[in-house]
């Protein structure tokens, strides 16, 4: 795979002298949205988040780049390094004395554990407040010692054979201690020589021992130390049996459907909805009171919720915090959900541990007052083209006026690839089309067609997932359907909480199941629909 985030020149054309902006649209104009060659996008905003993340993973940092400057060769101020910051453990092994009138220390002497080997790892001189320096010194006095109590600095990893003697930098003004107290340090990185580079006290840990300041990454053997398996979390033990309450209550007034009705439609369907819930962020709307009260959208899971229940903390961009989804794996949960009144489930597109990238592309067909015929007929010009491309493909009703026509992706790309493909898709049957369907996403500008959204393949968008009930008259679901069945024959209406668990045992299996585990050969798929472009024009 190549990535690809400049272009300095196309065909005779020398692009140097434009903005990295225009540089950048030049080269996403150019590279197709699949394949071996990826377009590196960029962040114009959210640049502490964005930073926060990069931590998260492990990584060294970021690139920022002026966005409307030239490009120029080698190192220039236009392009800059940040780096994540790290912080760690260290034990105490010494100090130096205050410069002036100021009391307390200077700078901590720091060691860590490499191998086995208390070492130096360089020394901490800001950061303290006026009371710690006080406070400290005293301890530290009480446990002065005359030689230093680590050896020097241990560069990590190295494959380099280290002297048997090894001195320890700028140590001349410097108390050694016995190594009793441990602190919390942000850095930048180590150096060659195995030194922490612009490090700052943070805290004194009176939790840590000085044992446990063993560098990360350091194991025994030259080899990297793999990471201690986590203690299993603390699990409550999981009810025998939900708490279910007011089960009698209406939920549908016309045909006097009960909340009871909701919940044991769901247990009863839940082999065929579970696997689409399995491991991927679940948001709810709530309708305490039935489809005639007041409803309210949730994503974070409350403060009450039982301990057995599994939940995801995912960054959000709108609230800048953490929001703690649920995730249903099992009936339990899926049971506990649906008796706080949930009555449509909508899922993401990616799974937990994996959230940047999709299990499927959806075109939702919304008919928002065109008839249902249209809706039909463009379905079945996606299915004769989806086919003509050999690119597998799903479909469902939405539960309410429309279909989900779902294409798997097996998380071989990325939203942004995803929405992409789903656009050239659409774009193709608009054009066969016309006259019935359209991707103007404003209601007023869509002259009664069908809308071919595929602007739901984004990070975070959400779909209602197979077997959702939906807040309409007549509890309708959405039902996954076989390809036989889209004709001017189909009506969505009849799939409901009372004829979907009938219908799935009669058929036996689910017709859109393999949208989760099918790995079709995109790049081919790509290849074969540029071709059928090209000999459109």
């Amino acid at each position: 795979m190549f990535y690809a985030f400049d272009l300095l020149g196309f065909e005779d054309r020398d692009l140097r002298a434009l903005p990295l902006t225009e540089r950048k649209r030049i080269l996403r104009m150019l590279l197709p949205p699949l394949g071996p060659i990826r377009f590196v996008d960029h962040f114009e905003r959210d640049g502490i988040a964005l930073m926060q993340h990069v931590g998260g993973l492990g990584l060294e940092g970021i690139v920022g780049k002026k966005a409307d400057t030239p490009y120029k060769g080698g190192r220039t101020a236009n392009w800059v390094k940040i780096r994540v910051e790290q912080t760690a453990d260290f034990a105490v092994v010494g100090f130096t004395e205050p410069r002036g009138s100021r009391g307390g220390f200077g700078a901590l002497q720091l060691g860590d554990w490499v191998e086995g080997e208390l070492v130096y790892a360089g020394r901490a001189g800001s950061g303290f407040s006026d009371k710690q320096l006080g406070e400290v010194r005293k301890a530290l006095e009480e446990a002065k010692r005359k030689t230093p109590p680590c050896n020097g600095p241990r560069p990590w990893p190295t494959e380099k054979k280290l002297p048997a003697k090894r001195s320890i930098p700028d140590a001349k003004d410097t108390s050694w201690v016995d190594p009793k107290v441990v602190c919390e340090v942000r850095f930048k990185e180590w150096t060659e020589e195995g030194l922490l580079r612009q490090p700052v006290f943070l805290r004194f840990r009176d939790d840590k021992d000085p044992e446990d300041c063993v560098r990360q990454g350091a194991g025994e053997a030259g080899a990297p130390e793999a990471a201690d398996d986590p203690p299993p979390p603390k699990v409550a033990a999981r009810p025998p049996e939900v708490a279910l309450s007011n089960l009698k209550k209406v939920f549908w007034p016309v045909e006097k459907y009960t909340k009871g009705d909701l919940i044991e439609y769901y247990r009863g369907i839940s082999p065929w909805l579970l696997p689409y819930l399995k491991d991927r962020p679940l948001v709810l709307t709530r309708f305490p009171d039935g489809i005639a009260g007041k409803s309210f959208y949730q994503k974070d899971a409350p403060d009450f919720t039982p301990e057995w229940l599994r939940t995801i903390p995912i960054w959000s961009e709108d609230t800048q915090r953490q929001v703690n989804y649920f995730v249903c794996d099992d009936v339990e949960t899926l049971l506990y959900v649906a008796n706080m009144g949930s009555i449509p489930l909508h899922i993401w597109a990616s799974r937990v541990d994996s959230l940047e990238l999709p299990d499927w592309c959806v075109i939702d067909l919304d008919p928002k007052g065109a008839p249902f015929s249209d809706v039909v007929e463009v379905a079945l010009s996606l299915h004769r083209l989806c086919e003509d491309l050999e690119l597998p493909h799903y479909v469902k009703t939405s539960g309410s006026t429309g279909l989900h026509i779902l294409i798997p992706l097996a998380q071989q790309c990325t939203f942004d690839q995803s929405r992409d493909l789903g656009e050239l898709l659409a774009r193709v049957v608009v054009a066969e089309l016309p006259a019935i369907s359209t991707i103007v996403r404003q209601v007023r500008g869509r002259e009664g067609k069908v809308y071919l959204d595929y602007l739901q393949n984004r990070h975070g968008q959400l779909i209602v997932a197979p077997f959702s009930v939906r807040p309409l008259p007549g509890a309708p679901v959405s039902m996954p359907l076989e390809w036989r069945e889209v004709s001017k024959k189909l009506d969505i209406s009849k799939h409901t909480i009372m004829t979907a668990a009938t219908r799935m045992e009669k058929l036996g299996k689910d017709p859109v199941s393999p949208v989760l585990s099918v790995r079709p050969d995109l790049s081919a798929v790509l290849e074969r629909l540029m071709t059928m472009l090209a000999k459109s024009e």
